[in-house]
């Protein structure tokens, strides 16, 4: 019985590449450790929902140096940014198609990302994956490659979005949005850095707002000037939006799920007693890492804020909220595979249960920002207008002329959203939702 899953036939040997293929059992070309590693991540993520960053750790644990993690790092990622158009090309090479989750699919992804995306010649592309099938369909992998490649496959221009996300996104802010987010996960985004004090951007910088430079994708930054120093620290431009909108002050404010820390250390240097709550102990390792590198100064908590409380009210909350992420996709093109309906519905509950402790923690008169790096209404928009309604203390602050980076206007209804597209020929920036409120006087 003929086998559906084989590719179509080879053509004659004359025809095909006379270099050596990888013998099964034998030993195994050099780089196939870190594929081994790169598929390993996109297990994590497909199939367990990981976070791509979460997983690195423990999938490169026995690569053996910085360069060979970078790779795998490298390879995951532009196959999550690249997966629908990567899953056409295969299905359009096989008679029956593969399943999702089979190691064939993978490895042929990992095979044509290099070779279609990253640079990779096609025989050491097929060379260091095909010992990832060992005892497996490893001539369906070689030949399905094999067809494509002397097809001349290519990847589209721009990345294909998931369908799903593509459809909720259409339905939420239109056809331009989407073709625009299209264009920024096309390749990895630039590197913005807030300062902490305005005045030590260099002049020649690109500055999109005060305190702000923007630098290419893949510098350095450890070997940046003002790096060692603690001028400043990595947070795109969109994400400072929140801080800016607190603005400077000298009382007692509290950041809510502070790390990793930017905003924190935002509010620090604009004068704020900041203590940073955090309920992971490992995120707030990171907090500690820049605190101690920057030089500035707020507490740290290591608690639940659903059970946690503070002494007194304060004069300002930031509620860095717990959220699907998928306003970040340009750095992280996992969160577009993990963040389906549900995971949305999950977060905007814990941000609703978060804002209505929070409430209670603003001294009248004081201010509370909610902030998500999310695209998604239920976790932006709808969040705080039933958190409005339930709060008729609280009202909308509006923005001022300068409080925003040049080419971000606030909403008509006060708050600020980010979306695709926005500052696209600057270099765009992440995905966000801010809103403002005030808490009535007594």
């Amino acid at each position: 019985m003929t086998d559906p899953t084989r590719p179509p036939a080879p053509p004659p040997a004359a025809a095909r590449s006379t270099r050596p293929r990888p013998v099964p059992g034998g030993p195994e070309p050099l780089g196939t450790a870190s594929r081994r590693a790169a598929l390993r991540l996109l297990d994590a993520v497909l199939r367990r929902g990981e976070p791509l960053e979460s997983a690195l750790a423990h999938a490169t644990r026995a690569l053996s140096g910085g360069p060979d993690r970078g790779l795998a790092h490298a390879i995951a990622a532009e196959t999550l940014r690249r997966l629908p158009d990567l899953d056409a090309l295969i299905d359009s090479a096989t008679r029956l198609r593969l399943a999702d989750d089979a190691k064939a699919r993978s490895a042929l992804r990992i095979a044509l990302v290099q070779a279609l995306a990253l640079g990779t010649p096609p025989h050491a592309a097929i060379a260091t994956v095909l010992p990832l099938v060992d005892g497996g369909p490893r001539k369906l992998v070689h030949g399905v490659f094999g067809t494509l490649m002397r097809g001349n496959a290519a990847l589209p221009t721009l990345p294909t979005l998931p369908a799903t996300v593509a459809e909720r996104w259409h339905a939420n802010w239109g056809k331009d949005v989407v073709e625009a987010a299209a264009r920024a996960i096309a390749a990895p985004p630039p590197v913005d850095l807030t300062y902490a004090d305005p005045a030590k951007v260099a002049p020649q910088a690109v500055s999109l707002a005060p305190g702000h430079a923007r630098v290419a994708a893949g510098s350095d930054i450890a070997a940046l000037p003002g790096y060692d120093a603690g001028d400043w620290w990595v947070q795109d431009l969109a994400a400072s939006i929140p801080a800016r909108l607190i603005g400077r002050g000298d009382g007692t404010l509290l950041d809510l799920c502070a790390a990793p820390g930017g905003k924190t250390l935002q509010l620090a240097a604009a004068g704020w007693q900041v203590t940073a709550v955090e309920m992971s102990e490992s995120r707030a390792a990171r907090l500690r890492q820049n605190r101690d590198r920057t030089g500035l100064s707020f507490d740290i908590e290591i608690a639940d804020v659903l059970t946690w409380s503070p002494a007194a009210p304060v004069q300002a909350v930031l509620v860095d909220a717990p959220c699907s992420a998928t306003g970040i996709f340009r750095r992280h093109p996992d969160v577009l595979h993990r963040a389906h309906g549900g995971i949305v519905a999950e977060m905007a509950d814990l941000q609703a249960r978060i804002l209505k402790r929070a409430a209670d923690w603003v001294a009248p008169g004081g201010t509370l920002v909610y902030a998500t790096c999310s695209l998604e209404p239920e976790e932006g928009e709808a969040q705080i207008e039933r958190f409005l309604a339930e709060h008729p203390d609280f009202a909308i602050r509006a923005v001022i002329p300068g409080e925003l980076p040049g080419g971000i206007v606030a909403e008509p209804e006060g708050w600020v959203r980010t979306l695709p597209g926005m500052l696209e020929a600057a270099g765009g920036c992440d995905g966000f939702f801010i809103a403002r409120v005030q808490r009535a006087s007594a």
